[in-house]
């Protein structure tokens, strides 16, 4: 591993840091993750082959590097890659969806392949997509906010009722399948509904749904919140911590929706804000002149790598001032119905 303890002069002696609480893993991520590392130790132990999850687990690259060395577990994006199971005395193949949920047609696609399937979606998305389910039944269209056509949780819900959904772009994010909030049209606007991806800013998606009420005024606004909790819990601290200090930090995978928000969140009240995607890329960075710091990490981050970093600051200040406020989520969610009932 890469000496993090170094003093140089683009790594000073911090004097204070602040740590974002809560942050790292939410619940649906820890779900997810134990689902996975259950269902692979069940299959190691009875010999069958390797656990498959379709699409990352969760977005962040450390927790699938550990998963895929620690466990033998196997990522895939293409569920025909997997063999067809055939015979009375065949042993399926088990294929884990991951925390951002997958869209009814995957769904078919497994079963038609005889795949045993665990789901280990996010209770939060499964709740967006119950909606959407029940407002495409009853003849509405879906303005879907996002920040990308091509995110695995918009596919999903959308894959609920494709035929009825369009993607708004977040504050009129551009990009491939996504519709302007100033210009989308809808055949009837007065049913029209709209829902959210669940990791977005929170004050971009309040803007973007003021914009869509303006435009068709007998927009349902669902009474249940899409965002989770854990996207603005995490997005409340960084907001109050940022002005506080000299450089904030973010350990976030790039494709981490929730922790690249938590980044420009943190950008818009303290300019000097940086993505980590561990605790070595402290190295590169010049904090010259930075006396406090603040640390953050998406929901899909380990907290050991939030500690890795902390204890580089140490290493160059023993005397270093630690604050961390605020309280950690006291939330669980269950573990898929197939893991608490046993595998097969």
């Amino acid at each position: 591993m890469q000496e993090l303890t170094q003093p140089t002069t683009l790594s000073p002696a911090v004097q204070r840091v602040i740590l974002a609480k809560p942050r790292g893993f939410c619940a649906g991520v820890v779900m997810a993750i134990q689902a996975v590392e259950d269902a692979a130790r069940c299959e190691q132990q009875e010999g069958h082959a390797p656990v498959m999850v379709y699409h990352s687990i969760v977005h962040n690259h450390t927790v699938v590097e550990r998963l895929s060395s620690g466990y033998g577990v196997q990522f895939i994006e293409d569920l025909e890659a997997l063999p067809l199971a055939t015979g009375a005395a065949a042993v399926p193949q088990t294929v884990v969806f991951s925390a951002h949920g997958v869209s009814p047609a995957v769904r078919a696609q497994a079963q038609a392949r005889g795949l045993a399937t665990i789901d280990a979606t996010c209770p939060l998305v499964t709740k967006v997509h119950t909606e959407a389910k029940k407002y495409a039944r009853e003849g509405y269209t879906i303005l879907l906010i996002g920040d990308s056509a091509q995110h695995q949780e918009v596919i999903g819900t959308r894959g609920e009722a494709p035929d009825q959904t369009i993607i708004v772009g977040v504050l009129g994010k551009r990009g491939a399948g996504l519709h302007d909030p100033y210009t989308v049209t809808v055949p009837d606007p007065e049913r029209v509904v709209v829902l959210t991806q669940t990791t977005l800013s929170v004050d971009d998606t309040r803007r973007t749904v003021d914009i869509l009420q303006a435009r068709f005024p007998a927009l349902l606004i669902p009474p249940s919140e899409d965002l989770c909790y854990a996207t603005k819990n995490r997005q409340d601290e960084v907001r109050r911590i940022a002005p506080q200090v000299d450089a904030f930090l973010v350990l976030t995978s790039t494709h981490s929706s929730n922790g690249m928000r938590l980044m420009e969140l943190a950008a818009e009240f303290c300019p000097r804000t940086y993505r980590l995607e561990t605790a070595q890329d402290i190295a590169g960075l010049d904090l010259s002149g930075v006396q406090s710091v603040g640390i953050s990490s998406a929901a899909s981050t380990p907290d050991d790598l939030v500690q890795e970093l902390l204890a580089h600051f140490y290493a160059l200040n023993p005397a270093l001032e630690v604050i961390e406020e605020g309280q950690w989520e006291n939330i669980t969610f269950r573990k898929p119905k197939k893991i608490e009932a046993g595998l097969k």
